[in-house]
């Protein structure tokens, strides 16, 4: 191990605790991990989860309700970290997620494990932000790079590794298991912050706005609830969650030009790189979701291959991310940020055409080639994406603005799951083939048991023609995201200042 290093000439070594990284990155791995994989095996148990606890009208609930709270409670818990510390915020996430991990694997009913899915989502809407402010805290830009590997490389494994574990456990053990693997992981992690994550001391008294806070968990709320049924056929309610995100979105703003200390800075939104690089995330994360959900799709439906050739196209995304974030971050000090951005959201465009020039008689590997390329520029951009915001910022908003780009991807996903869904029903139902088809034929085409049952070519067509206009809707965002970039300026790195974990002595290990 190295010596100590204290950006703090003043501190006593005696009463100054050591915050030791490598092991308070291993914490951070683990309670990443414990996020990561929660959607990829929580997929794999739900059919069984459903044919024993009933309620299938429900079933998409489960997925959205952890979404819903992850978004809306990343940027409060993103400010409360700033307001009180980056540990204690932490740990309270990581139990609030344990408690709900807990409370779903006893689930009785489908509204239950939504209530508690709900809860697992407010903590991961703490670990995520915070444990990405506790790494900006710990090393510099410069120094960042081989972290940001690491905790890419989490993100991949979890959704490769998810499906197989969580089929392992389907098969041997009972699915409250799915839920309960996330105990002793959590608790690891907390130990690991507990032990080895060391702060300066907080005299200050903060004030809460708790009532802002109330205000923009309901406003979102509304907002991605309308966003959700507009994707479906429950326009009412859609309209319905528009009025209500309306309305609470106007008693926000008015409740945070009065309050003293705002849940949200409107002048940090505001400042031009953090504008820029969080729009070009917005964009990105729809990108992400519309790969996700419609090119597996098209591998099987269009191309006739099994679900494992669907599923390798895909994750050659989880390839080729963790690859451009860690060259992206042992590369800032050669290039400088703003460059590696814009080259990253060129990429994924690029990426993207390649699903554009898909035909039913394709090779499998144009589709992962594209999933490749689109993943290796998400990569290079949303490393160098956050860690701009990290670094033109204090040291005491740093929270606030890691959580505000957080957000800004998961907003581009529910985003993109609406329109790019909206793509697909408008090709379907605006086909220019003789005859439409059946939601029944569609199933059955995607269904390997029923596939001899699809005899009509016509079929595969229009799905073709379908995603082939939901590729195009794809490009089209990407473009956005190479003009956003295009709008972040230059950013010198080192530049964030004040009190923080900088301010206690810092040893390698």
């Amino acid at each position: 191990m190295t010596s100590p290093t204290r950006t703090d000439p003043a501190s006593n070594p005696a009463s100054n605790p050591v915050t030791k990284r490598g092991y308070v990155i291993a914490a951070v791995m683990a309670s990443m991990a414990m996020v990561a994989i929660e959607a990829t095996i929580v997929s794999t148990a739900m059919p069984q989860i459903v044919s024993q606890i009933g309620d299938i009208h429900l079933y998409s609930w489960v997925f959205s309700s952890f979404l819903l709270a992850q978004t809306a409670m990343t940027v409060i818990f993103g400010k409360l970290a700033d307001l009180y510390g980056r540990k204690p915020i932490v740990l309270t996430g990581i139990a609030i997620f344990l408690l709900g991990s807990v409370l779903a694997g006893f689930a009785w009913s489908m509204p239950a494990m939504i209530a508690f899915r709900l809860i697992q989502g407010i903590g991961a809407g703490a670990i995520q932000p915070v444990t990405l402010t506790i790494v900006a805290d710990l090393y510099p830009a410069r120094e960042r790079g081989k972290v940001q590997g690491y905790l890419a490389s989490v993100w991949a494994i979890s959704a490769v590794l998810g499906p197989m574990v969580g089929g392992m456990i389907i098969h041997a053990l009972s699915w409250a298991w799915i839920f309960w693997l996330n105990v002793p992981i959590g608790l690891a992690s907390a130990a690991g912050f507990i032990a080895y994550l060391r702060e300066a001391p907080r005299h200050a008294r903060p004030s809460i706005d708790v009532v802002g806070a109330l205000l923009f968990t309901a406003a979102i709320g509304a907002f991605m609830m309308s966003l959700t049924y507009a994707g479906t056929s429950n326009g009412d309610e859609a309209a319905v969650s528009g009025v209500v995100f309306v309305v609470f979105a106007v008693l926000f703003v008015m409740q945070e030009r009065r309050a003293a200390e705002p849940m949200i800075s409107f002048g940090l939104w505001s400042r031009r790189p953090i504008a820029a690089a969080n729009a070009a995330t917005v964009a990105s994360g729809m990108i992400l979701m519309g790969a996700t959900t419609f090119l597996p799709m098209y591998v099987q439906g269009v191309l006739g291959r099994s679900p494992v050739v669907a599923g390798l196209a895909l994750t050659m995304m989880m390839v080729g991310w963790p690859t451009g974030a860690t060259l992206a971050a042992r590369s800032f000090h050669r290039f400088g940020i703003r460059p590696i951005l814009v080259t990253g959201s060129v990429f994924v465009p690029l990426g993207v055409l390649f699903f554009v020039l898909l035909t039913p008689q394709s090779s499998p590997v144009l589709a992962g080639l594209g999933s490749l390329v689109a993943g290796f520029g998400m990569g290079l951009s949303s490393v160098s994406s956050l860690v701009l915001i990290q670094e033109i910022v204090q040291v005491d908003q740093r929270g606030s603005a890691t959580a505000s780009n957080l957000f800004s991807r998961n907003l581009g996903s529910t985003l993109g799951a609406t329109a790019f869904g909206a793509a697909l029903n408008y090709g379907l139902s605006h086909t220019t083939l003789s005859h439409a088809i059946t939601s029944e034929q569609l199933r059955q085409l995607l269904d390997t048991r029923r596939l001899a049952e699809v005899s009509e070519p016509v079929v595969r067509l229009v799905l073709h023609a379908s995603l082939h206009l939901t590729f195009w809707a794809m490009l089209g965002i990407g473009v956005f995201i190479v003009l956003f970039s295009s709008f972040v300026p230059h950013v010198a790195l080192g530049r964030a200042k004040g009190p923080g974990l900088e301010a206690v002595a810092v040893e390698e290990g």
